[in-house]
């Protein structure tokens, strides 16, 4: 019988589609909550789980109370025991801390949480390299190497492992930023450990690259490209996503960018900045509309890290046929062959959009690359 560790950070990302770059603190949840804010972490939970619903016979699921994942487990059919009960209401980071040290001693053969680097960054505090671990991502910043690359590609590690497959454990990086920099559009982000994962290539994300594209010149010719449209098209909204290429295509045009945040263009004038999804979504409706992103340096992330702004009403307003995917050739050789991936939070949608999606790589120049939402977009 396999023993399941689970815990749910039922708060991790609230703070992202406000723009709000994080929800570590009681502050920027209460904030986040008070504006509408969606709690998703459950499920996404949810999703990974389904992979192993038809399993229930061959688990224990051991967890926390409540929204921390007792709720869903049960809701789920899973055999519970619940080994810890939340002291608060909303659940902190010692609850989830309290809770993994537990599951270490009620002997689980591995810990599957959701959150984001604040959740792991707390387990690895608990745990380190003392049981196996594997992060559903659900916050605003995943930097590290502890989770896999969709909800559903957790599902299918999850699910070889029950079914005992054998998975070699390898050690991955715990990385976190500071919140208050990265709001300030300054990401700091240092290593606070490292946890034992199961190695599969193909679900699990590389640990975030960071720093300014050195390739100054094909910038350039990337920035050139995008103003050319702008000015072929003054009357169409240009939503600016977030990373150092999407900025220097800014800074190219002479405009004001959060860096870390997304910004509405039209007519070379800056129309709203650093705006939540509902501000988004009320902004482009009714408009033509083209969306310039790029993807996260060595994981391949295109939609769903750090541009939860860019929400999947956002993303079926716009089209995929209007999405401007900006990105060096070099950029795109050091993920190894391995596809971008798309990770919006809706699976019907990701699943829409897996395929190919053409790269804008210089001026005038593009490449047709591989787009996938693993395990969403293929069958067990």
């Amino acid at each position: 019988m396999f023993k399941l560790g689970l815990i749910i950070n039922p708060y991790a990302g609230i703070g992202g589609a406000l723009g709000l770059k994080g929800s570590d603190g009681c502050e920027i949840r209460t904030q986040a909550l008070a504006q509408g804010a969606s709690m998703n972490a459950n499920p996404r939970m949810a999703q990974c789980l389904s992979a192993i619903a038809d399993l229930t016979d061959d688990l224990t699921v051991f967890t926390a109370g409540g929204l921390m994942g007792e709720q869903l487990a049960r809701q789920m059919g899973f055999n519970t025991q619940v080994v810890y009960q939340p002291k608060q209401e909303p659940s902190e980071a010692s609850d989830t801390e309290h809770c993994a040290t537990l599951l270490v001693g009620a002997g689980v053969d591995l810990i599957l949480f959701a959150g984001g680097d604040g959740t792991a960054r707390n387990i690895c505090a608990a745990v380190g390299e003392r049981v196996a671990v594997l992060g559903v991502p659900a916050g605003c910043k995943i930097h590290s190497g502890v989770y896999a690359v969709t909800p559903a590609a957790a599902g299918r590690v999850v699910r070889k492992m029950v079914q005992g497959e054998l998975l070699s454990l390898q050690q991955a990086d715990v990385r976190d930023i500071d919140e208050d920099a990265f709001r300030a559009g300054r990401v700091q982000a240092r290593p606070y450990g490292e946890m034992n994962i199961p190695a599969d290539l193909e679900y699990i994300q590389a640990t975030k690259t960071s720093g300014r594209e050195s390739e100054e010149l094909v910038l350039m010719d990337i920035a050139d490209y995008i103003g050319e449209m702008m000015d072929e098209s003054p009357q169409t909204l240009f939503v600016m996503g977030s990373g150092s290429t999407v900025d220097f295509i800014m800074q190219q045009r002479g405009l004001a960018n959060t860096l870390l945040g997304v910004d509405v263009v039209r007519d070379n004038q800056l129309l709203a900045s650093d705006v939540s999804a509902s501000q988004l979504l009320s902004l482009i409706s009714g408009h033509p509309v083209k969306l310039v992103i790029t993807l996260i340096g060595g994981q391949g992330h295109v939609l769903g890290r750090g541009n939860q702004q860019l929400s999947p009403a956002v993303i079926e307003q716009v089209g995929k046929e209007n999405i401007l995917l900006v990105a060096s050739k070099t950029k795109l050789q050091a993920l190894n062959h391995r596809p971008l991936i798309t990770d919006s939070g809706d699976v019907a949608l990701d699943k829409r959009l897996s395929g190919v999606i053409s790269v804008i790589t210089g001026y005038r120049d593009k490449v047709v690359y591989p787009l996938r939402s693993p395990g969403n977009d293929d069958e067990f």
